[in-house]
């Protein structure tokens, strides 16, 4: 594998807690497991560094910790950016984009209470994904999806997400879509950030 893959395949473990946030990572250990010199593990883990997956302890890297400050810093440029790209969405929406959006919506009413916290959480990326792609402007939305990403790993830490109060706002988002209302899509896009937030201050320590 070339050090690309071997990146992308590591993220999305820690993306999705297959790697636990602080464990260490060992490049004798992970050259074995992808068949590699240690070179390109060390590529790839130089870049994971480079994106906030992981940190650099002594001679090994570790899986970054979940810490409310980095949130934080996180929210506040989501609160101006997710904003725009689904303001943009909203003008720039393709007719598939549309139909997807009122998809999303049947969708939203058809999920259970039984859902896990990954299944809850993959059909919510894939709700922003659909508006970061239709804002039709790639770098925001590659940038947009690193900062989701960042979200993830606490909403899976989560003891049960309640299905019905996830999706309260991501409602108000589609609804203020499809009727073109920029101030009320605002409104709700601000209260999706916020409320996503607040709820991740209250989770329960990790570990």
């Amino acid at each position: 594998m070339d050090p690309i893959a071997i990146f992308k395949d590591l993220k999305h473990k820690i993306i999705w807690l297959d790697l636990m946030p602080e464990t260490t990572l060992n490049h004798v250990e992970l050259a074995k497991q992808y068949g590699v010199s240690r070179n390109p593990i060390i590529l790839a883990l130089t870049r994971l560094d480079v994106e906030k997956w992981v940190v650099r302890r002594g001679s090994h890297y570790v899986v970054s910790p979940l810490t409310l400050e980095r949130m934080r810093e996180i929210t506040e440029i989501r609160a101006i950016a997710e904003v725009q790209a689904n303001i943009w969405a909203m003008h720039r929406m393709s007719p598939k984009g549309r139909k997807a959006l009122i998809d999303f919506k049947e969708d939203i009413s058809r999920l259970r209470e039984s859902a896990t916290n990954r299944q809850i959480v993959e059909f919510d990326v894939a709700f922003h994904q659909l508006l970061y792609r239709e804002s039709y402007n790639s770098f925001l939305a590659e940038t947009l999806e690193t900062l989701l990403s960042h979200y993830l790993r606490f909403w899976l830490t989560s003891p049960k997400i309640n299905v019905e109060k996830f999706f309260v706002q991501t409602i108000n988002i589609i609804r203020a879509i499809e009727e073109g209302d920029e101030v009320r899509l605002r409104a709700a896009s601000l209260e999706h950030i916020r409320v996503s937030m607040d709820e991740i201050i209250n989770l329960p320590p990790v570990g």
